[in-house]
């Protein structure tokens, strides 16, 4: 019997829904707990689905893990302000909450060339957020970087982003030639590394997308 109780931020984006589809497939998962701006399209007896305010949390189910998938762009957001409040704000105020219901190890979808110090807004703020939570007494922290994400964004009700599909085409064109932490990765793959890391974790660790593309298949 499974005894692994998890938290999850963003299970309607790219990878936060695959980060759900492997834990609700996995026996050793008996709760998934999801904490959203709206629920996910699916249904599973081990899923309980909360829209919250992430600005005033609720107290949160007790769990050991946590998967921090929120995230938006500039231009979906409107301004500046609005997406730090989402990509920096909501999840560092979910990694908080998880702290006080007993959870010591989280994983985190942030981006490559994330860097605190960076002169690039969108970079700064997600390697700000890496910091914050390097900060807090967590036991385990794995950090996913990928590059370009590519995913199924039709069937989530998402978008196709014109620059997603240069992105993807080029980068299937020119793989050879590019370094592997460049290549277009599959959410999935991401999801697969951090659902294979989180768990065990201790320490800060940080992982690539050259890493990330050697993740096996969980289906």
């Amino acid at each position: 019997m499974g005894t692994r109780r998890v938290l999850l931020a963003g299970a309607t984006g790219l990878v936060g829904a695959e980060i759900l589809r492997g834990l609700l497939a996995d026996p050793s998962v008996t709760s998934v707990c999801s904490l959203g701006r709206r629920k996910p399209a699916l249904e599973h007896v081990k899923l309980t689905a909360l829209v919250v305010d992430f600005a005033n949390l609720p107290h949160l189910p007790d769990a050991e893990e946590v998967y921090l998938a929120l995230g938006t762009t500039i231009k979906a957001a409107g301004s500046q302000g609005a997406f730090r409040a989402v990509d920096f704000e909501a999840n560092l105020a979910v990694a908080k909450a998880a702290l006080v219901c007993g959870v010591r190890r989280v994983g985190l979808v942030s981006a490559m060339g994330a860097d605190a110090r960076s002169s690039v807004f969108y970079s700064r703020v997600k390697g700000e957020l890496e910091e914050a939570l390097g900060k807090l007494p967590f036991e385990g922290l794995v950090i996913a970087r990928p590059s370009l994400l590519v995913g199924d964004r039709e069937r989530l009700g998402q978008t196709i982003r014109l620059g997603e599909r240069i992105g993807f085409w080029l980068g299937n064109v020119l793989r050879p030639l590019i370094p592997s932490n460049y290549v277009p990765i599959e959410a999935a793959k991401v999801a697969a590394t951090l659902l294979a890391a989180v768990p065990t974790a201790r320490g800060k660790r940080i992982c690539l997308s050259g890493e990330m593309q050697l993740a096996p298949d969980r289906s």
